[in-house]
């Protein structure tokens, strides 16, 4: 039996659902030292109407725990997730990754939970989500349905379920038909049909017992069914044997999974509703006959009903319809179940159940159980997990040269192709016009004409970080425009200090050009594009001017059009950014042209600007 060992287990039920093989196997490796975290079904499917008091349980569950993380006993831990409900949509696989993982990987570090074998009865994307994001010892996969065949919403689940069975260790089923299709990807496939827990069984069979609740009062045959009931059941069949049997009684004990309006008018049939497992044995006592009425589909062609040993168990005969597993079953153990072969069919099995001779089977068929316990299962399948385990341990052990080699191979050639990649990147942006293509959009000019004032945007130290730059460039282009009379005033917007305010430096050298004193106008408060714009606009409405030549670097100029676009619409603007600027001047070297680190950094910085200014609505 596997011990000491760490489990994940993906879980296609949770674990106050219908007591399976899920909890029955992860309850025996907690009791035998092994520590369980057991998952709760993620999904096959969006949810429905009928699945609204499954989900306010899961809601209650989870908060039961620590982000959802129950102690359920010693060395078993239940994990009821919230997540989004739509297991093949793409955003909402990522956001339940990222909210499982999140939970998992911190409780595993929490409890020092480390390496585990990872066993999955779920085939989802989100299932192998957390395979391939959690370093494993092992990973087992054990099919017990055929999901694609289960509704129409899960067939997409086909695809998800290949890559599981080709990449896990060890594979399991429950049915021939499982194994056959699981063999065209996995070589590693074992056949492990549900069992039965015998001891709990025999431990009611061998004692007085009265009748259990809701089946007081039955006068006449019992014919009982224990297990969910879902679609996957003939109610007409059913339905049939009741009408043609008014004295025999029709016991369903079992959460109701579907319409069951065809039977429950009858005044022969009774559904009890769920029932702890514990309290299956005593129920089955009181059966007559037990049967499993199951329609004929895709679906149950592969399903091996675990009620099936339960009902041998107790020594009862067993009524089925010809379920491929069950018809196998009985090739195997001598012929013990009936099989019935249509309505007639099924219906004269259980009137030959009945007869007295039918008793002489008892024996053969509780040792028939015997033969199928949990016990034995979950011995045979941690022999093979430790079989495979030490296998993969001498592997490893035996390989360590060749993957050190292969890392080194792997770590040199990543290297290489990063290096390359930092080199074709650096000659791109230093050695191509690719920075100036994409600094292009920032440059706005229009052509010149009369205006009532050249203003100028000094911009203080500006993209080059050096006082006077900027301002100086800015300042002798306004000047020349002046002169050549494109307009009877000067503007020197700035509100930068370096020593001396930059307005009044500006208006000094001004003057010392040759311009007059009166037809120059300073704004020294302003100390960014957003202000230069607003006082722009203030000065432009005192002095009754409509129409204003704007003089910037010729990269500043698109924040400056987007400002005034938002902030002075009514005012008419001539971009005229300098011609020459030797901050953003660029060379050719050996055909080559050469970009440097100082004017990547404020072509970005006005890129970055515009994204600023329009998150404050300044444009």
């Amino acid at each position: 039996m596997l011990k000491n060992n760490d489990i994940i287990c993906i879980s296609s039920i949770d674990w106050d659902f219908i007591w399976q093989g899920h909890q029955e196997i992860m309850s025996v490796f907690a009791a035998n030292g092994n520590r369980v975290l057991f998952i709760e079904n993620t999904g096959v499917r969006s949810p429905g109407i009928r699945d609204i008091s499954r989900l306010g349980k899961r809601f209650s569950n989870y908060f039961r725990g620590v982000k959802g993380i129950r102690r359920e006993s010693e060395n078993l831990y239940v994990y009821s997730p919230i997540v989004l409900p739509f297991p093949y949509s793409r955003i909402a696989r990522w956001i339940n990754k990222q909210i499982l993982l999140s939970v998992i990987k911190r409780w595993m570090k929490a409890v020092r939970f480390s390496d585990p074998i990872i066993w999955t009865f779920l085939p989802t994307g989100t299932a192998l989500d957390i395979i391939e994001n959690i370093n494993r010892k092992l990973l087992v996969y054990y099919c017990i349905d055929s999901f694609a065949a289960s509704s129409s919403s899960a067939k997409k689940i086909k695809a998800y379920e290949k890559k599981l069975i080709s990449s896990a260790d060890l594979v399991f089923v429950t049915s021939q038909a499982l194994h056959d299709y699981c063999s065209q990807f996995s070589s590693s496939v074992s056949m492990f049909p549900f069992g039965v827990n015998i001891t709990s069984f025999e431990e009611v069979r061998n004692r007085d017992t009265v009748a259990p609740q809701g089946m007081e009062g039955i006068n006449g045959p019992v014919i009982g069914y224990v297990g969910g009931i879902h679609k996957w059941i003939d109610q007409r069949l059913v339905r049939e044997a009741a009408l043609k049997h008014p004295e025999h009684t029709f016991v369903f004990v079992g959460p109701v999974q579907t319409d069951v309006s065809e039977l429950s008018s009858l005044a022969n049939v009774r559904f009890l509703g769920g029932k702890k497992h514990s309290e299956l044995p005593y129920y089955v006592k009181y059966f007559s006959v037990c049967i499993i009425p199951y329609l004929m589909t895709e679906y149950t062609k592969n399903v091996y009903p675990t009620k099936l040993n339960e009902y041998l168990s107790m020594g009862k005969p067993v009524v089925s319809t010809a379920l491929p597993e069950v018809i196998r079953f009985n090739n195997e153990n001598g012929g013990i179940v009936s099989v019935g072969d249509g309505t007639d069919g099924f219906i004269s099995s259980i009137e030959e159940a009945l007869l007295p001779g039918a008793s002489a089977l008892t024996g053969r068929r509780m040792e028939a159980a015997a033969l199928n316990s949990w016990n034995r299962r979950i011995e045979d399948m941690s022999g093979l997990i430790n079989a495979r385990m030490e296998s993969k341990t001498s592997l490893n052990a035996n390989r360590w040269r060749e993957e050190l080699v292969s890392f080194y191979k792997s770590a040199r050639s990543r290297f290489i192709k990063i290096a390359a990649a930092i080199a074709v990147l650096y000659v791109a942006v230093f050695y191509t016009p690719l920075v100036w293509y994409v600094a292009e959009p920032l440059k706005v000019s229009d052509a010149l004409g009369k205006s009532d004032a050249i203003v100028v945007f000094a911009g203080g130290v500006g993209e080059s970080g050096r006082a006077g730059q900027g301002s100086m460039e800015r300042l002798g282009y306004a000047v020349s425009l002046y002169h050549e009379g494109y307009a009877p005033y000067l503007v020197f917007s700035s509100g930068y200090t370096n020593v001396y305010r930059e307005a009044d430096v500006m208006k000094a050298v001004a003057v010392s050009l040759g311009v007059p004193s009166s037809r120059i106008i300073l704004d020294e408060d302003a100390s960014n594009t957003y202000e230069n714009v607003e006082s722009a606009d203030e000065i432009a409405r005192k002095m009754s001017w409509r129409r204003i030549m704007v003089v910037s670097s010729p990269y500043h100029m698109r924040r400056v059009v987007l400002t005034f676009s938002k902030s002075a619409p009514g005012l008419d603007v001539i971009c005229a950014p300098v011609p020459q600027s030797s901050f953003y001047s660029h060379r050719m070297i050996e055909g080559l042209r050469q970009t440097n680190i100082r004017q990547i950094k404020a072509i970005l910085h006005e890129y970055l600007s515009i994204v600023y200014y329009w998150a404050k609505g300044y444009i």
